[in-house]
């Protein structure tokens, strides 16, 4: 057992993958009464990507998004000592985690699923920085993946035309205090508010004749869109002034602001709140749709990709969804 001891942490490399099928709104209108002009005007979204092949799963993308974040640094997977798999649409009801950790090779990792759907990964962030900063490890692998094709209901216009596949990584390590890059968090969550977002579980309506025991299976997507705009706009800015606050920092030091990509009109109606301009909003939204968990880290690793972010830029992470759960962290890159 390491000593504990209060240290820093920071993220070191991302990665990002998505499936190779892409699927447009003009696709989708021939699935469902729409068209493009109709989901872009009110989402943002253009296309989205979607995981198809028989038993392909989150596990598939996972490894490929690990793997890139692993080479970035010429890290071999052995150095990982845990794995945080931040997914609402798990492979296997019991975890996907173990399964990654092998698929990669990181034969030293604990391995675990965070389950909190959209705010998944900036809770997995949170949690990969505690074990980090109380020294019980020293380089964490955080994915967020989610494969939501599974369980959308293609018939729903209302939610089908928003989700789209795909995962993002990110490796964490501990660091000195000084060079310590988790500035801040601030995570709230209000379950009063579930209905509005949720994979819901259905109970058969006989039981096992002997055992009296009533057993099911669970429903598709159900969201209820207005109400999920209303509580992201108004509760985001809230926690992302609180978050900066505490730390006396302003909203006009912030360079980047990486949102849970939900929908583009959410985007620009927190930006409009914080008076960020537009430009400093990473979005990728138009490209893959709302990819869950996924979003944030996938925005993330484009956004390093094309030398949007650089060193010391203060970046902004908050993420919203089911649960209903939030969350943000500042990070200084």
């Amino acid at each position: 057992m390491k000593s504990l001891m209060i240290q820093g942490a920071k993220i070191i490399a991302t990665g990002s993958a998505i499936p190779s099928s892409s699927f447009s709104n003009h696709d989708m209108s021939k699935l469902v009464s729409t068209s493009d002009e109709w989901i872009f005007s009110r989402t943002g979204i253009r296309e989205r990507r979607l995981l198809k092949g028989v038993d392909k799963s989150i596990v598939d993308l996972g490894v490929v998004a690990s793997k890139k974040a692993l080479d970035k640094i010429s890290m071999h997977p052995s150095k990982i000592d845990l794995i945080i798999l931040a997914t609402s649409t798990p492979h296997d009801l019991f975890g996907s985690a173990s399964k990654l950790q092998s698929e990669i090779g990181a034969y030293n990792a604990v391995a675990f699923d965070l389950t909190a759907a959209c705010s998944g990964f900036v809770l997995s962030l949170v949690t990969a920085s505690q074990f980090l900063q109380t020294g019980a490890y020293s380089n964490i692998l955080v994915v967020g993946a989610d494969v939501l094709s599974k369980w959308v209901d293609w018939s729903d216009r209302s939610t089908c035309i928003l989700f789209g596949d795909a995962a993002g990584a990110a490796i964490l390590q501990s660091c000195s205090l000084i060079n310590n890059a988790i500035l801040n968090f601030q995570l709230k969550t209000d379950g009063n508010y579930s209905k509005y977002l949720s994979i819901a579980y259905k109970q058969n309506t006989s039981a096992h004749p002997q055992l009296n025991i009533y057993q099911g299976s669970f429903k598709k997507i159900y969201m209820n869109g207005k109400e999920v705009y209303k509580f992201a706009v108004f509760q985001i800015p809230l926690s992302i002034l609180k978050c900066l606050n505490s730390i006396n920092m302003s909203v006009q030091e912030i360079d980047w602001l990486v949102l849970h990509q939900a929908n583009e009109r959410i985007l620009i109606a927190i930006a409009q709140k914080l008076s960020i301009s537009t430009n400093k909003v990473i979005s990728n939204l138009r490209k893959y749709g709302n990819t869950s968990a996924a979003s944030i880290p996938l925005a993330l690793d484009e956004a390093v990709q094309d030398n949007k972010i650089s060193s010391n830029d203060i970046v902004v992470i908050s993420g919203f969804g089911a649960g209903l759960t939030w969350g943000t962290i500042v990070v200084r890159w």
